[in-house]
C-alpha cells in the first residue's frame, strides 16, 4: 500500500472534477427550472452539494499535504480529511431532508413537468457524472476523502440516470407522481451514501484496527516470525488515508541487543509490505530474565 500523502494527481484529478461538476449543477438548475421538474431541481441540489464536497475534499487534500507533522501534531494533519469526510456527510443529510419535504408536498398535489427536457438535461449530467466518476475511481483506493467525494459523485451518477429516463416515462405517459418519487429515490441514494461515509470516518476517529489489517491477522504474522514467543498490548488503528500505526509488547527469550534489532526491522518490514502498516513501535520483553536483566543487555553488572 502507498503511504505517501496526496499527490499532484489527486489535486488536479479534484480540481477538474470540482468544475465539471459545478457546471453540471448549474445545467440541472436550469433544466430543473425549465421543465418544472422537482426531481431535477432535487438532482441540482445534490450535485451543488457534491461540488461542495469535492471542494472540501481539494481543500483538505492540499492542506494535509502542505503541512507537515509539529511539535504539538506530531502525526501531522492526515485526520483533516476525515473531519472533512464528517462534513460532507452531514451537508447531504441535510439537504436530503428538504428534498424529502418538498417530494412529500408535490405528492399530495402532483405538477406535470416537462419530460423530454427533463430527460435530456438529466442525460447530461448522467454522462458528465459517470466521466467524473472513472477520473477519481483511482485516487480513491488510497485516499478516504476522495473516496467520500466518489461516493457522492457515484450516486450523482445513479440519480442523473433515474431521472432521466422518468424524464422519458413522463414524456410518453404523462405520470405526474413519478417525479416527486424520483425526488425520494435520490434522497434514499444520499443517505446510502452518508451512511458509508460517515462510518468510514467514524471508525478513523475512533481508532479502528482499519478492514485490510485487523488484529488477528496482524498478531499471526508477528508470532510466525521466528524468536518471537508471543504477542500481546496488540493495537492498530488508522493516522489518516493510507497511513497506518501499530504498538505492540513482544516476548522473546533471552536475547542480545543484536538479535532484537534484527527482529524489529524484520517485524517492521512484514508489517509495511503485508499490511501497509507505516508507523511501528514495538516494546520488547523478556521470557525468563531476572529482575534486574534487560532484553538489550547480557552482561552481568558486578558490585
Amino acid at each position: 500500500m502507498n503511504s505517501e500523502r496526496p499527490s499532484a494527481r489527486t489535486t488536479l484529478t479534484l480540481r477538474v472534477a470540482l468544475v465539471l461538476t459545478i457546471a453540471v449543477a448549474l445545467l440541472e438548475l436550469g433544466g430543473s427550472l425549465m421543465s418544472g421538474s422537482l426531481a431535477l431541481l432535487s438532482d441540482a441540489a445534490h450535485v451543488f452539494m457534491d461540488a461542495f464536497a469535492l471542494g472540501i475534499a481539494l481543500i483538505a487534500n492540499i492542506e494535509a499535504n502542505r503541512r507537515p507533522a509539529t511539535m504539538r501534531q506530531t502525526f501531522g494533519y492526515a485526520r483533516v480529511e476525515v473531519l472533512a469526510a464528517l462534513a460532507n456527510g452531514g451537508l447531504l443529510f441535510a439537504i436530503t431532508v428538504l428534498i424529502v419535504i418538498e417530494a412529500v408536498h408535490r405528492l399530495s398535489s402532483p405538477q406535470l413537468p416537462a419530460g423530454g427536457l427533463m430527460a435530456l438535461f438529466a442525460t447530461i449530467g448522467f454522462v458528465t457524472n459517470l466521466a467524473i466518476g472513472l477520473s477519481l475511481s483511482r485516487a480513491a483506493r488510497e485516499n478516504i476523502n476522495v473516496k467520500a467525494a466518489l461516493f457522492h459523485v457515484a450516486s450523482d451518477v445513479l440519480g442523473g440516470f433515474a431521472v432521466a429516463l422518468g424524464g422519458l416515462f413522463i414524456l410518453v405517459g404523462r405520470i405526474a407522481w413519478l417525479d416527486p418519487v424520483l425526488s425520494i429515490f435520490i434522497a434514499v441514494i444520499i443517505v446510502v451514501g452518508v451512511v458509508r461515509v460517515v462510518r468510514e470516518a467514524a471508525d478513523v476517529l475512533l481508532e479502528s484496527a482499519p478492514p485490510h489489517a485487523e488484529i488477528p491477522a496482524v498478531r499471526g504474522r508477528i508470532r510466525d516470525l521466528e524468536g518471537v514467543v508471543d504477542v500481546h498490548d496488540l493495537h492498530v488503528w488508522t493516522l489518516g488515508p493510507g497511513s497506518h500505526a501499530l504498538s505492540a509488547h513482544v516476548l522473546l527469550p533471552d536475547s542480545r541487543i543484536s538479535e532484537a534489532s534484527a527482529l524489529l526491522r524484520r517485524i517492521d518490514e512484514r508489517m509495511r509490505a503485508e499490511f501497509g502498516i507505516t508507523h511501528v513501535t514495538l516494546q520488547f520483553e523478556c521470557e525468563a530474565c531476572a529482575d534486574d536483566e534487560r532484553i538489550v543487555c547480557t552482561q552481568i553488572n558486578s558490585r
